[in-house]
């Protein structure tokens, strides 16, 4: 039987007997991640923005900003966002505004288009929807005219319009290319698929991006639900209070972040509890290189 990750999370907390987190923990500061080429701290778990979408007029915008509030309350920053993923910028946007939260927030989204004339267009109208008159991060999205969009992003991180620059892919297909675009650029980040279930990125991506001093925002941290249909309702495991997890959400999340790069996991977030949920993962311990290699053990069979 296929669950739903609410499901998954209320058979945790029940097993466990307890809340997905102890008071004391809930007020522990968040776990937060250096930007190698600033040395900037960001809070260790973003928000990924991909199904932020439809009519602005939709019962769907509600549970949206209730979620993106949830998340900017708990002490959440990093979110990721594209034109790329239909109007999802100028819902974000819409949200940020309505919220007044924007100059709280470090905001990334991309540019997905091949030519110079056209990237700008794009990039110019991110800058509309998101306000602002900077972003923190603009990338290049799943490598597309990665060298013309890179040479305009690189004059316009001199001019401050941007803080960061990177390339994202989300399949290890482009792997090769983004070692060639990361060797021929200096880049701020990169973003990658991985997750406990999905570590091919661990075979070469993610050692240059460690050798090269590039942060990386990880999507797909949950590798698209299918770790969370792996478990199933399995009771956590032991070692789940040593690093201070109350959930199978938390244990995935912190697999990600404490792989040495400092790995921010950006997971797609579109309800107030999953926000709760993935924030709470930036708190308490990580696992260490032992246990990170105890998680793999133990997901391996049931993929």
């Amino acid at each position: 039987m296929k669950l739903t990750r609410r499901q998954v999370i209320q058979a945790g907390a029940n097993l466990a007997g307890a809340s997905l987190i102890s008071p004391i923990l809930a007020q522990s500061p968040l776990n937060t991640t250096i930007i190698p080429s600033s040395g900037q701290q960001v809070p260790s778990v973003g928000i990924g923005c991909r199904n932020y979408r439809g009519s602005l007029n939709s019962d769907e915008m509600p549970v949206f900003t209730d979620t993106l509030s949830t998340f900017h309350r708990l002490g959440g920053k990093v979110v990721d966002t594209s034109p790329n993923y239909g109007n999802s910028e100028e819902i974000i946007g819409t949200i940020m505004r309505e919220l007044d939260i924007r100059n709280e927030l470090w905001v990334a989204t991309k540019v997905d288009r091949e030519d110079q004339a056209t990237g700008i267009a794009r990039m110019e109208r991110s800058f509309k929807l998101l306000a602002g008159d900077s972003f923190e991060l603009m990338q290049v999205h799943n490598l597309r005219g990665v060298d013309i969009q890179l040479k305009t992003m690189t004059e316009w991180k001199e001019q401050g319009r941007f803080r960061y620059i990177g390339v994202t892919t989300s399949s290890d297909r482009q792997y090769e290319a983004m070692a060639e675009v990361m060797n021929r650029h200096t880049l701020d980040f990169i973003q990658i698929d991985y997750s406990l279930g999905n570590r091919n990125a661990d075979d070469r991506l993610l050692p240059m991006a460690l050798d090269k001093g590039i942060a990386v925002l990880v999507n797909l941290p949950f590798g698209r639900g299918r770790l969370f249909n792996a478990v199933g309702d399995t009771p956590l495991p032991d070692w789940a209070t040593d690093i201070d997890a109350g959930s199978w959400a938390q244990i995935f999340l912190k697999y990600v972040m404490s792989h040495p790069t400092g790995a921010i996991p950006i997971p797609g977030t579109t309800k107030p509890h999953h926000a709760d949920d993935n924030i709470a993962a930036a708190r308490g311990r990580l696992p260490d290189a032992s246990l990170r290699r105890e998680m793999e053990l133990f997901i391996d069979p049931l993929l």
